[in-house]
């Protein structure tokens, strides 16, 4: 984690301590009786009191929400993408991240229902497929039930890489694993590729942008959003990554808490343009492993559509 991000966490953690320590101690000096009453039910309604009592409440509403609701509440997002490299035919794409599939199931097969009724011409998945291994079998169930007319890519991502190298992650799900690799493609005559890079070989990220056709249209997909200012004058149009959740608990106006990416805030998630470039950064359908809570609040799941046209 970032410096900066550390610092954040570190001041949201502790506001949030500080209402309810101040709010424990009033009611158990209230239920106590060490003031006399009077005085004591003044000071619980006082207006200082009243904004201590609406801030714990609506932490704990909040803390309902983030565990109960949003984060099964899948954000389905279009982005319109025109392009001079397409003169007669139109490329649907949809993308998908970070499952994080655990024990129990969440949105995974609300997932598969979505996806294939968008009907995409590619599925892409760009990474962190479990949090336990005991999910492997999910995983693969469900990335087998998606359906695209055209092919199924995706790269690894840090979990994949770290936790999951010696587990066959994608066998039988018919996705097609891109490690420094591209794959020219066709659809109506017109051409087109999708190039990969997992998590592991980060450091070629140069040598994959210089291999890279420099004609036709050109998908990038890697877990991190982190090589975006490394494309430069690479044929990249579309960069597709996860990996930050946004954040996975944002706050209002603020945005992330904590992307774990090298900028920061900066390719948080959503649309970005750099250069000639168009940066996606998908949230992801699951959350993060490990003694992480379970929660997401203002950063819903997200299956993101690419809806790829000449423009015109």
């Amino acid at each position: 984690m970032r410096g900066p991000e550390s610092i954040v966490l570190l001041i949201f953690l502790s506001a949030i301590a500080t209402v309810y320590v101040l709010e424990a101690s009033l009611l158990v000096r209230f239920v106590s009786g060490k003031l006399a009453l009077k005085r004591m039910q003044a000071r619980m309604l006082s207006k200082p009191a009243i904004l201590l009592h609406s801030l714990a409440l609506l932490g704990i509403v909040c803390l309902i929400y983030s565990y109960f609701i949003e984060p099964y509440w899948i954000d389905v997002r279009t982005v319109n993408v025109a392009t001079e490299k397409f003169k007669n035919t139109s490329l649907r794409i949809v993308q998908i991240s970070d499952l994080h599939c655990d024990r129990t199931l969440r949105n995974e097969k609300k997932m598969v229902d979505i996806v294939n009724s968008l009907t995409p011409d590619i599925i892409v998945f760009t990474g962190d497929a479990l949090n336990l291994p005991d999910a492997l079998q999910t995983f693969r169930e469900v990335m087998g039930e998606l359906k695209a007319s055209i092919g199924k890519y995706a790269v690894r991502g840090n979990f994949d890489v770290w936790y999951w190298k010696d587990l066959n992650l994608f066998s039988e799900t018919g996705f097609k694993v891109l490690d420094k690799e591209t794959v020219k493609l066709s659809k109506n005559g017109e051409t087109f590729s999708i190039t990969g890079l997992s998590c592991e070989y980060l450091r070629k990220g140069n040598y994959v942008f210089e291999s890279i056709p420099g004609d036709g249209y050109s998908i990038f997909l890697c877990h991190y959003p982190d090589l975006i200012e490394e494309v430069k004058g690479a044929n990249v149009d579309l960069y597709l990554a996860g990996h930050t959740h946004g954040g996975q608990v944002a706050i209002p106006f603020y945005g992330a808490l904590i992307t774990l990416s090298k900028y920061g805030k900066k390719y948080e998630s959503g649309k970005y343009v750099v250069g000639k470039t168009i940066l996606y950064v998908n949230r992801g359908i699951g959350m993060e492993g490990g003694s992480a809570p379970r929660i997401r609040f203002c950063a819903r799941p997200e299956i993101t559509v690419f809806d790829i046209e000449p423009r015109r």
